[in-house]
């Protein structure tokens, strides 16, 4: 599996500041999937700048998961949401339900977050807070369901079936009856 981190920080890209995030995310990585971290960069909070990165990760580097760090708030240049919705081709909303929900029982400005994730061809993308307690925070929240989301975007681990809602299937077979009659 190939995993990148995307930091995303005016300050830490001018080096004004020493990036916290990215590390932990990280370590959070080889904790969890017992591997290094492919790709590691900190860009400024530019919506050009993440988005070519997402892209170029996606279709040049072909990362399984991106995580991204910082610019999920309501500051004016917190444009990582933006940038990752126009990177992405489908959005992936119920793992960042999950990371607010989970963030709601600590702190009240888990509402502040605009978090954003999707699917880039086989590539999921998930954009985490920028404070370090909050990405291990919110990475910890989506984990358990990472492992699978993974395999079905590589088409591992499930069939046409297995995706097919049972109300579909019995519509599908009674328009096959009517087409028989």
């Amino acid at each position: 599996m190939r995993i990148g981190i995307l930091t995303v920080s005016d300050r830490a890209y001018e080096g004004i500041y020493e990036d916290e995030s990215g590390p932990v995310l990280i370590e959070l990585v080889r904790e969890h999937f017992h591997q290094d971290v492919d790709l590691y960069h900190i860009c400024p909070d530019e919506f050009g700048a993440i988005q070519r990165a997402l892209e170029k990760w996606c279709d040049d580097a072909h990362m399984d998961l991106i995580l991204t760090t910082g610019g999920t708030g309501f500051a004016p240049r917190d444009v990582t949401p933006e940038a990752t919705r126009a990177a992405i081709e489908r959005e992936a909303p119920g793992l960042v339900y999950a990371m607010i929900h989970a963030s709601l029982q600590k702190t009240p400005h888990a509402m502040l977050s605009r978090m954003a994730a999707g699917i880039r061809g086989r590539t999921l993308i998930v954009n985490l807070p920028g404070s370090p307690r909050a990405a291990r925070e919110n990475f910890l929240t989506i984990l358990p369901a990472l492992p699978h989301a993974l395999e079905l975007i590589r088409g591992d681990g499930a069939t046409e079936h297995d995706l097919e809602h049972p109300i579909d299937a019995e519509e599908r077979e009674r328009q096959e009856r009517n087409v028989s009659d």
